[in-house]
């Protein structure tokens, strides 16, 4: 057996970074970019109004002062003309700066009569005008990778950017593999269950990126695997779930071989997920997870999330982990990696006592994994371990 962390620098290698498309600014959200946008313009492209008020060109402004207003800026039309000192303008917030004024005075503080205003009172050294190009200059650029927010799709909108390059969405085949699974909406057997994983699975990836192509389910002989295998072509990474052990049942790695399937390891040292392999068919990267439905769904947060996220181009890294008191005490572990069912409480990560990977009930209340390495000794109430989000 290999590490979490062998298997994951594996796993990258196996992977492939998507070509790039070019999609509209409002589909562009959720994608990662893939190339450099340069900004057109300066932005605000001239000196604005911050207040509404009135712009002065006074190099001293005093309670009491009168000055005459001789126009008005407003958003989209500004005033043409240039301000003297004993003059004002109207200005409303967004609009340009009148030539030759140097400050913006808040209605709050004038007392207007007529086309006269007083001065009340000075209450900020603030001058209230945003100068231009203070968000960003026509050189400034959004570089690649990332995935794209929708404050970063503003800004783009701001930079007078339409279209951008973004990566393709890599695209993964799932296979559920079993004599006894049934999609959901059919009338299982009497011996049969309900297929669950490559549902979850699919939701899992498609929430990071990817295009999930759900396949029929494989039955346990080799040429109903070999059939789902070939309908996988043209996908950058094949999912199989189940079949991928060592019973007399468990076809997976047999039937991929027999049609070109170079497997790169088998097992890593994990607990769910012990029966995992991978390798390359064709083109594609193939993995195989275990079949239990809690053993698939850890492997899918461990593995197939990161691996998206390198086929998109982003940083090839593992899940992201965090630290929390233990809520409770928690027993030693045992020689694999630990991968536990919990909640985040305010007072602390309570881990489900019930961990079988068959019980999706309590993956499904959790909002956490919390990691035990091998061999971890006992652990009190309030000891610090590391959880993944979920």
């Amino acid at each position: 057996m290999i590490s979490v962390e062998t298997a994951l620098a594996h796993l990258f290698d196996l992977v492939v970074t998507t070509e790039t498309e070019t999609v509209p600014l409002d589909q562009a959200c959720g994608r990662v970019l893939a190339n450099s946008v340069t900004a057109h313009r300066d932005q605000p492209p001239f000196s604005a109004s911050a207040m509404d008020g009135y712009a002065v060109s006074e190099k001293v402004i005093t309670p009491g002062l009168e000055l005459k207003v001789i126009g008005e800026s407003v958003a989209g039309h500004r005033f043409n003309g240039a301000v003297r000192a004993g003059e004002s303008v109207r200005i409303f917030t967004g609009a340009p700066i009148p030539k030759n004024t140097n400050q913006v005075i808040i209605q709050e503080n004038i007392k207007r009569n007529g086309d006269k205003i007083v001065i009340q009172s000075v209450e900020s050294t603030s001058s209230h005008i945003r100068v231009s190009g203070c968000d960003f200059k026509s050189t400034d650029q959004m570089r690649p990778p990332m995935v794209l927010k929708p404050s970063d799709i503003a800004l783009l909108a701001a930079m007078n950017a339409p279209k951008l390059s973004v990566r393709k969405k890599p695209v993964i085949a799932l296979i559920s593999n079993g004599d006894e699974l049934v999609t959901p909406g059919q009338s299982p057997g009497e011996d049969q269950i309900i297929a669950s994983n490559t549902f979850g699975l699919a939701a899992l990836i498609r929430t990071y990126g990817a295009v999930a192509r759900i396949l029929p389910i494989a039955r346990d002989n080799i040429k109903s695997l070999q059939t789902a295998l070939q309908l996988s072509e043209g996908a950058d990474l094949i999912v199989t779930i189940g079949g991928a052990s060592v019973g007399d049942h468990d076809l997976v790695a047999k039937a991929a071989t027999q049609i070109g399937f170079e497997q790169n390891f088998y097992k890593v040292a994990m607990r769910p997920g012990k029966p995992l392999m991978a390798g390359r068919l064709g083109n594609a990267a193939l993995i195989g997870l275990p079949g239990n439905p809690v053993s698939a769904m850890v492997c899918g947060h461990i593995f197939l999330i990161p691996m998206v996220q390198a086929m998109l181009g982003l940083e090839q890294i593992q899940r992201q982990r965090f630290e929390a008191k233990l809520a409770h005490d928690l027993a030693e572990n045992g020689p694999r990696e630990h991968y536990m069912r919990a909640t985040l409480h305010p007072d602390g990560l309570h881990i489900d006592k019930r961990q079988d990977s068959a019980l999706l009930t309590v993956l499904s209340r959790s909002n956490a994994l919390a990691v035990r390495p091998p061999y971890a000794p006992f652990a009190t109430s309030g000891s610090i371990i590391e959880y993944i989000p979920i």
